[in-house]
Formats: C-alpha cells, structure tokens, sequence
C-alpha cells in the first residue's frame, strides 16, 4: 500500500508540475487596483475618440479582453461577453475589448466587421497602438495572447490568461461562468 501511496503522490507532483508549466501569467493579480489607460474607440459609443474606459466605468463590473489576435475563439468570447452584458444591464455591467497591436491600420477594419458580423451592441471594440498599451503596472505577458481580466468596485476579481492557441470552447465557456465573480 505504502508503494502506491508513493506513486500516486509523484503522479500528483509531476501533473502539478506539468499544470505550472502551462500557467501563464498576465494581468493584474487578483485584488490589485485597476489603474487608468487609454484606447482608441473603433466601434463603441465613442467611435474614433481616445478615451480612458476605466475611468468612464468607474466601480462598475467591467470585463476586459486583452488580445493580440482576432482568433475565432476570440470572436466567440467578445460575442458571449456582449450578450453578458445585454442580460445584466440593471447590474450596470460594462466590456470592452483591446487589442494590442503594432499595425493599427490593418486591424481597424477587422474590428468593424467583427462588430458588425457579430451584432455587439454593448462592448467597444478598441485598440492599443504599438508599444504604448496600457500602463506597465498592468503586466500583460508578451507571450500570453489573450489575457481577461474582471474586476468590480476597481480592484480585480478574475484574471486568466491564454497563450496562443490556448483559448478553447471550454475556457471562453468558462470564463462567461467566471462573471458572477463581479455581477454578485
């Protein structure tokens, strides 16, 4: 029995380890103050304006999806998160999405049609140029292509992050799960 015991505890260890090996880490940590940042406005209320949406939220729940790319997995998650924010808008909950880009002009159309394919009618689509993106206390991994981050009242309540090709059917699912977090 000791045997076992044994060998089930290094299996435990080695999936632990394997499990660490895979997590990466992006974002604002849980409980950390959200701090201010600017974006460019393509397709929300503010269309072709800088703004500052944190600011514009304020306490309110807020999802954000940070990305580097318009993956289809990405699309279906801005289209989830929209719909969210249609149920609850008596809790006021607020999304945008930012997409962290070094060739603006290129992604500018896709964002539109992207809006508009998908009829969002409550997350503004915006984009962070070049090497500005938000502040670097916010400290999106370069290698995390998309990071979600939730928070309500300003602090951080969700934060998960997704190397490329990592964000399936199951995590996007997940994640609309991971919104009661801020709509409580």
């Amino acid at each position: 029995m000791k045997k076992f015991s044994g060998a089930l505890a290094v299996c435990l260890l080695a999936v632990g380890a394997a499990y660490a090996a895979d997590a990466l880490e992006s974002g604002l940590p849980v409980g950390e103050e959200v701090p201010p940042f600017n974006v460019r406005d393509i397709t929300g209320p503010s269309k072709g304006t800088t703004l500052c949406y944190r600011c514009k939220f304020q306490d309110k729940p807020v999802v954000t999806v940070f990305t580097r790319e318009l993956s289809d997995s990405v699309k279906d998650l801005v289209k989830k998160v929209d719909a969210k924010v249609g149920e609850n808008k008596d809790k006021e909950m607020r999304a945008f999405v930012v997409v962290l880009t070094e060739d603006p002009d290129a992604v500018e159309p896709k964002l539109e049609k992207l809006a508009k394919d998908s009829k969002l009618a409550s997350t503004p689509l915006t984009i962070v140029e070049g090497n500005v993106g938000p502040p670097p206390e916010y400290k999106l991994a370069k290698d995390a292509e998309v990071t979600v981050m939730m928070w309500v009242d300003g602090k951080v309540k969700v934060n998960q992050s997704f190397a490329k090709g990592k964000l399936d059917k199951k995590a996007v699912d997940n994640l609309i799960v991971e919104t009661k977090k801020i709509l409580q």
